[in-house]
């Protein structure tokens, strides 16, 4: 079994939204990816801070400042919200769960909208490994 994250930053809704994901990407250049993400959820009047936000989480500043200078993970943000809104993703948090091929291509089998309970999630994918 595999989790992937995709960044999907909702502009619309925070004008911040973008650069924290961006933020979260280069923090993850360190390590740090998941503790950034983290702390920028849990403080979303403040995205404005990235880098008081990266020391928080134990980040090196020159090379964290340097990242986020040179706009490294643009492209790749990009993309993702570009694979994700082909997906049918309109918002967030969205969660597919998908099968392999032989090709390794992903098959999307169930998608769950919104923040759900993990009941909900325990019997979407025990339905899906029931019919494997």
């Amino acid at each position: 079994m595999k989790y992937a994250l995709f960044d999907m930053p909702l502009e619309s809704l925070h004008s911040l939204a973008f650069r924290a994901a961006t933020a979260s990407r280069c923090a993850g250049e360190q390590g740090k990816y998941w503790e950034m993400r983290a702390r920028l959820f849990a403080n979303p009047q403040t995205l404005g801070q990235v880098t008081a936000h990266a020391a928080a989480v134990g980040a090196d500043l020159p090379q964290f400042e340097t990242c986020m200078a040179a706009n490294r993970f643009v492209k790749q943000i990009r993309g993702d919200m570009t694979q994700a809104q082909a997906a049918g993703v309109a918002g967030t948090p969205t969660f597919m769960l998908a099968t392999t091929d032989a090709q390794g291509r992903l098959k999307v089998e169930r998608v769950i909208r919104g923040a759900q309970p993990l009941a909900k999630f325990q019997s979407e994918i025990d339905a899906l490994l029931a019919r494997q």
